[in-house]
């Protein structure tokens, strides 16, 4: 079986910075894609960020290109997710999401496409 974790999650103060990372145990082969998704209680889980690990490809959602980053380590099923210049906007619960088949520009943002998640890590920005 597989399991994703995500940690890092905390308060942080608007302007600031965040790394989340997210490591899936439970098996040896490489996640093509894994991504980012964030979910506000009451509202439905939006797309955040995704890589692709083999082609190094990243997507990111229009409310965090340029402030957030993501990255990742093949070998050892990790993915991060460096968070920038924070806004109140940004506090919901972030989940990480993995698949071993490829997903483009337009797939890699549904959840669809995704066969594994983590719990989530509570993420909360003070204005």
């Amino acid at each position: 079986q597989v399991q994703l974790v995500e940690s890092g999650g905390r308060l942080v103060q608007a302007g600031g910075s965040l790394r989340l990372s997210c490591t899936a145990s439970g098996r040896t082969f490489t996640f093509y894609t894994m991504g980012w998704f964030r979910q506000i209680p009451g509202k439905e889980r939006e797309f955040v960020a995704a890589i692709s690990s083999r082609s190094g490809s990243t997507y990111y959602a229009d409310s965090v290109k340029g402030r957030f980053t993501i990255s990742g380590d093949g070998p050892k099923n990790t993915v991060f997710l460096q968070m920038n210049s924070l806004k109140s906007d940004d506090t919901a619960v972030y989940y990480c999401a993995a698949t071993f088949r490829s997903r483009g520009a337009t797939t890699a943002t549904m959840i669809s496409e995704y066969d594994y998640w983590g719990q989530g890590t509570q993420v909360t920005v003070s204005s």
